[in-house]
């Protein structure tokens, strides 16, 4: 797993999204750039669709909420039938070597949201993989923004 560099992390807030508000709807596309290193959070009502590339390495999340509860879903594009078995499970392999990287970069660049909701930091992380292969389609929980550290 790749260090995370918080100098190498930029964050914008679109929509009229602000450091502390709203919680739902509040969206983020995480994108980086294999040559710099460097990350790219948007926050915003929807997903910056403009920024994702065609090889779909990004990272979408939002807040959801399961009867009065808060938690965190991910969705990961491994594929939809475009890439073999082989490559679907390099793709797989990589989301989860640098999904911790990437579930530090956004509790960092929303720290002020944290910072002033501090029970997000155990809000369940639920994190859905998509993939047209049935060994790579999961729906997993991994834990909470507090076990991250």
């Amino acid at each position: 797993m790749s260090n995370f560099n918080p100098e190498k992390l930029f964050v914008e807030y679109v929509d009229g999204v602000t450091i502390t508000h709203p919680i739902i709807p509040r969206r983020y596309t995480l994108t980086h750039s294999d040559f710099t290193g460097e990350l790219f959070l948007t926050i915003g009502n929807d997903y910056t669709w403009d920024k994702i590339n065609p090889m779909r390495d990004e990272v979408l999340a939002e807040w959801k909420t399961h009867g009065s509860s808060l938690y965190f879903a991910i969705y990961l594009y491994v594929d939809q039938g475009e890439y073999n078995q082989r490559e679907a499970a390099k793709r797989n392999e990589i989301f989860r070597r640098e999904l911790p990287l990437a579930l530090t970069a956004i509790r960092y660049g929303d720290r002020l949201l944290f910072d002033t909701y501090r029970d997000l930091d155990d809000a369940p992380i639920i994190i859905t993989f998509i993939s047209s292969y049935p060994s790579f389609a999961k729906q997993e929980s991994w834990g909470n923004f507090r076990n991250l550290s």
